[in-house]
């Protein structure tokens, strides 16, 4: 931008600063005319930066207060105010046009956008260079401690979303059937209520209740050979009646997920946002298509290129929800999910307000939306905490509740100064539908031990470069199979093009090599990468389940893995004890009493091989698995530190898998060993296969699926 020339000195009285004239007539229009000619050649090479898109903002800033401008001031002709108003007709179309091509600015030009500080600096710049007065910034009272929305140059609106606006004008949503609740006399509107509301938490007793009332379970459709749990059963019957506010608070293990996807099924409210942390969205996405496989799924991937404008269940994690929260208001959701709702106790966090924004959008435009805040953590705990999630299900504002709870008080009759307010509010916020059961209240419901897998994705370098990686394994396999194959010219053609038994003999070989580090890459190397890259998602899953569930087992193989985890703990500010290999018998059993011991060590890394048997951890009933053993036996037996003789709740093992990659094959190929053993050997935990041959199942399947692909290109 060019520098700001000097100002004029003399007598001449300066116009009033909020006019704003143009000391040179038209000044103003030309550069903005410049300007936006160069914004529209930068989007035609391709180039898309921060820069830009904050200049594109300040320039779209300053064409609609241009027209203002033009068409309030009286000392212009009809003529000369028709002739500024066609340019300014003229930038703004360059400005759509450019918008189109690059869609990540659409969001930029809506009215309601928020304008950053970055682009009213570029404004102020563009005027400068015209020569026109700025004005100082006018005095404005002292915000409120909020945190500040991000910066409309991170918004983006994936392809896909525009396309499926654009292709039928019927799947715009429909905002009619909304209606506003009359206003009515109100005996408490002169009480303060939220302070009293959240301290009849505070003053229950531990034989209060802590669940609405539920239906009995009714039958509820699932895919075949899926079977609903009844305290499962119970809220979806409950969506099924009418109830469409849910603080979903049951410990982890008890199968929120489902209960979510078929309420919203039940309520009809699809399409359905799920708002999650990045370890756990690859999962809703699954889960989705196991409990309704009708309704397509989409994951939102970074800046959205991969997003399926037209799928029924959108799942979006807090960290990106930044650049996508303007696109999601206009989609027309008829329901909204919240998992780890406690991500946005903290009101002022830009993650809590992306969510209150989006909650109170959705409200405001669909009559009996779904609302599902889920959350393992109890009640009990820092209850000040909730006051975004009751926000986020509307049941208040920031200052006073709001439509059905404010009846629900009204009906009791009393008010704060009254001795019986309090278990009486505190019965109205639970009824309004808070959920919670724990394992040992549903026990009869769930399996004594289950294995719940956890896909997650690799992104980043990390996980380029393990993909990269496997990509030269299968590569140096295939050029092993062809050599071979071309040795034995004279055998005929193999049906279907691929030879299982030299198949077998290639992936074979690479294990030999392998285990004799003769080879580069291999199925060892590539599991250790796999584990060091998911070993910080599978200590931040570990953290929350010890937030919300009580003391957890994290299980790794390797020390650079219990290592990465550790440190990821320290981070979080969780306590744990560590159990390895290389500790004296004294410095491990330490460690033991330290878990069992002292409630405040929340989690125990211990080694796969050095822990997984002769330890007592029963006083966990949640076990991590953040890297795969290549037996079912040694997972059981890790597992069986918790689900053992004096365990009174069923114990969930939480297996960390990364999805599309090796660790993917072994997982299920580790699952059907088990299997069969279990079918060889009527019921017998000893095992059927040993780790070679997963390893060796693990390559072949690597290569066929290799050659396989290089056929059919």
């Amino acid at each position: 931008m060019a520098r700001p020339g000097r100002r004029q000195t003399g007598a001449r009285r300066p116009a009033p600063r909020d006019a704003r004239r143009v000391r040179e007539g038209g000044d103003v229009i030309a550069v903005l005319a410049r300007a936006v000619r160069g914004l529209e050649a930068a989007v035609g090479r391709g180039r898309m930066t921060p820069a830009l898109r904050t200049e594109f903002q300040a320039v779209a800033l300053l064409v609609r207060e241009q027209h203002a401008r033009v068409r309030a001031d009286e000392g212009l002709t009809p003529a000369a105010r028709a002739e500024q108003l066609k340019r300014l007709d003229g930038i703004g179309t360059i400005l759509a046009k450019t918008a189109v091509r690059a869609p990540a600015l659409l969001t930029l030009l809506a009215e309601d956008a928020v304008v950053s500080d970055a682009a009213r600096s570029a404004a102020r710049e563009i005027l400068r260079e015209a020569r026109v007065e700025t004005p100082e910034p006018a005095a404005e009272p002292e915000p409120e401690p909020v945190a500040a929305p991000s910066a409309p140059e991170r918004r983006v609106v994936p392809q896909s979303v525009v396309s499926r606006q654009l292709a039928n004008p019927f799947l715009a949503p429909d905002y009619s059937a909304v209606q506003q609740r009359p206003a009515r006399p109100s005996r408490l509107a002169g009480w303060e209520l939220i302070g009293p509301l959240l301290t009849s938490f505070e003053r229950a007793g531990g034989g209060d209740a802590a669940c609405m009332p539920l239906p009995p379970p009714s039958p509820v459709r699932v895919p075949a050979g899926r079977e609903l749990m009844p305290h499962q059963a119970q809220v979806v019957a409950a969506a099924a009646e009418g109830h469409r506010t849910f603080l979903l608070a049951d410990e982890p293990g008890l199968g929120k997920t489902a209960q979510a996807l078929l309420a919203a099924e039940a309520a009809d409210a699809y399409p359905l946002l799920v708002v999650v942390p990045n370890v756990v969205k690859t999962n809703w996405a699954r889960e989705a298509g196991i409990w309704v496989p009708h309704r397509p799924a989409t994951v939102v991937q970074g800046d959205g290129e991969t997003v399926d404008g037209f799928a029924d269940v959108v799942v979006v994690n807090y960290d990106v929800l930044d650049r996508h929260v303007g696109w999601l208001g206009d989609f027309g959701f008829r329901g909204m999910v919240v998992d780890e709702a406690h991500f946005i106790k903290n009101k002022t966090s830009q993650r809590s307000q992306h969510v209150l924004r989006l909650s109170s959008r959705i409200r405001e435009r669909t009559a009996r939306a779904l609302l599902m805040a889920l959350t393992g953590t109890p009640l009990i705990n820092d209850i000040d905490d909730f006051r975004a999630i009751w926000q986020f299900l509307g049941w208040i504002d920031d200052t006073q509740p709001l439509g059905d709870l404010v009846e629900a008080l009204e009906a009791t009759g009393l008010t704060p100064a009254d001795r019986g307010f309090y278990p009486a509010a505190r019965r109205c916020v639970v009824d309004l539908g808070i959920v919670r059961r724990r394992k040992v209240d549903v026990a009869a419901d769930i399996p004594a031990r289950r294995i719940a897998d956890l896909p997650v994705e690799l992104d980043g370098a990390a996980g380029r470069s393990i993909r990269a990686a496997e990509a030269d394994l299968a590569r140096r396999m295939v050029a092993r199979y062809e050599t071979a194959l071309a040795a034995r010219s004279d055998v005929e053609e193999p049906a279907g093009g691929i030879d299982p038994a030299l198949v077998r003999r290639v992936a074979r070989a690479e294990l030999k090599d392998a285990t004799a580090g003769e080879s580069g890459e291999n199925v060892f190397s590539m599991m250790r990468r796999i584990g060091r890259a998911k070993a910080g998602l599978a200590a931040d899953y570990a953290a929350q389940l010890a937030r919300s569930a009580g003391k957890v087992v994290f299980f790794a193989k390797h020390v650079d893995v219990m290592d990465a985890a550790e440190e990821t703990f320290e981070r979080q500010g969780v306590r744990f004890t560590s159990i390895r290999g290389d500790q004296t018998p004294r410095a491990r059993q330490q460690a033991v009493d330290a878990f069992v011991q002292d409630p405040d060590v929340a989690v125990v890394v211990c080694s796969l091989t050095a822990a997984g048997v002769g330890l007592n951890l029963q006083v966990a009933s949640n076990v991590v698995l953040a890297e795969l053993s290549w037996t079912d036996a040694e997972q059981t037996q890790a597992i069986d530190r918790s689900h053992r003789i004096g365990q009174t709740e069923p114990v969930t093992a939480w297996r960390i898998i990364a999805a599309q990659t090796l660790d993917a094959r072994i997982a299920e190929l580790i699952d059907s060993k088990a299997g069969l053993a279990a079918r060889a050997l009527d019921g017998s935990d000893q095992e059927v296969s040993s780790s070679p041959d997963v390893q060796l199942e693990a390559l072949v399947a690597l290569l066929t699926d290799a050659l396989a692909a290089r056929a059919a290109a």
